[in-house]
């Protein structure tokens, strides 16, 4: 399932691109296209002036995606931004972006990797206001935030599956990681807390690439990388789409939820091992992007990103009274190997194993926020405009 490219030699970002910087912006056209523009289809392109914020200036980083901090020296990978093909993608801006968001409440649902962004737009946000560290639950699972200035709460709620999940056990205590899971069941861990949000950014996939049962009303209906026999693979795609189905039907249908809600989907975040898995030797050391020629448009996480936009899409005829974005960074991220801690991190329980899943700060993961509040920017304008 992962790109197996060699190895790209490390040369600085403004050698090695210099004719590329001079043919990416083209102001006739960004002016024509802007209305049309899909922020989701571009090219990364070198950019010099870096991240809004360093290793240093974020109060709030978590050590463990503080790459430079545990050892990594080469810094080109901070320094390229997204440019859609028909338009500019503003730069981030924590006072726009509060003032959006001003007396709302945000939630990152998903797996860890929803907890990167959020750390993200943490410090994003904290080049102009560091917030208050508002709530943390006993296993850090569930945090919020508050930004006094604005009455804006962010939260994040980490959750595997979205939908219900029970764990197979050894004797009933030895883990195994290895799940039934019931594809039309929503986990109510994160569903009951919906009725408070004003948005919410649902996100997930990573755990349904492992050995898992698939249920539907109670009953097996096959498996993921199982290889038994009279039991059907049914594989990622197909779990992902189905839970993601069940998820946007249940916000849709949400009664105790705000008028107002906007759910932002976000689509699948690839990972990077090359040579081996996470336990079995991949490394993610590379150290430029690829070109878009260089990319699998037919790998298995392409077919993951493709049920989540139908499933999108779906959603997106039926709904009544609900609002619904897309955060399509696929296709973007798939061009960004460098952009991993690999053996660059601090976990103590996976020590040796290279992370090729989270993403470093800063780092390319911060134009996910770059588009969220591009369209946030979008959908204000859109409610503003409905009101009046």
């Amino acid at each position: 399932m992962f790109l197996k490219n060699p190895l790209d030699n490390t040369v600085n970002v403004s050698q090695k691109h210099v004719n590329h910087t001079a043919m990416a912006i083209n102001p006739k056209k960004e002016r024509v296209a802007e209305k049309k523009c899909d922020l989701f289809k571009g090219r990364w392109i070198p950019d010099l002036n870096g991240s809004l914020y360093t290793n240093w200036s974020c109060p709030t980083m978590p050590s463990s995606k503080n790459c430079h901090k545990h050892g990594r020296k080469d810094v080109d990978y901070m320094n390229w931004r997204w440019k859609p093909n028909e338009c500019e993608l503003p730069r981030f801006n924590p006072k726009t972006f509060l003032s959006v968001v001003h007396g709302k409440k945000l939630a990152f649902i998903g797996d860890s990797v929803a907890r990167n962004q959020m750390e993200s737009l943490l410090c994003l946000l904290s080049q102009g206001q560091t917030p208050k560290d508002f709530y943390k639950d006993s296993e850090d699972r569930f945090r919020t935030f508050y930004f006094p200035s604005h009455n804006f709460t962010l939260m994040v709620h980490w959750v595997r599956f979205l939908v219900v999940a029970e764990e197979r056990g050894i004797n009933g205590t030895t883990k195994t990681y290895i799940f039934d899971i019931h594809l039309d069941k929503i986990d109510i861990s994160w569903a009951q807390r919906l009725r408070d949000l004003d948005y919410a950014v649902i996100s997930d996939a990573h755990w349904f690439f492992r050995k898992n049962y698939l249920y539907e009303g109670g009953r097996q209906i096959g498996c993921i990388y199982c290889d038994e026999p009279n039991v059907p693979d049914l594989g990622v795609p197909f779990a992902v789409g189905k839970a993601f189905g069940s998820v946007l039907e249940y916000i849709n249908d949400c009664k105790e939820c705000k008028k107002g809600l906007v759910t932002f989907l976000r689509t699948f975040s690839p990972a990077h091992f090359e040579h081996g898995s996470w336990n079995g030797g991949g490394t993610c050391n590379r150290t430029s992007p690829y070109t878009e020629e260089q990319i699998n448009l037919a790998s298995t996480e392409m077919e993951v990103r493709s049920v989540q936009v139908k499933e999108f899409e779906k959603i997106k005829k039926r709904t009544e009274g609900k609002r619904f974005e897309i955060l399509d960074i696929t296709r973007a991220m798939i061009m960004r190997p460098d952009g991993h801690p690999d053996l660059h991190w601090d976990n103590q329980y996976m020590k040796g194993h290279s992370d090729c899943i989270h993403w470093c700060l800063p780092g390319p993961i911060d134009v996910w926020n770059d588009l969220l509040m591009a369209v946030l920017q979008k959908e204000d304008g859109h409610s503003t405009h409905s009101s009046s």
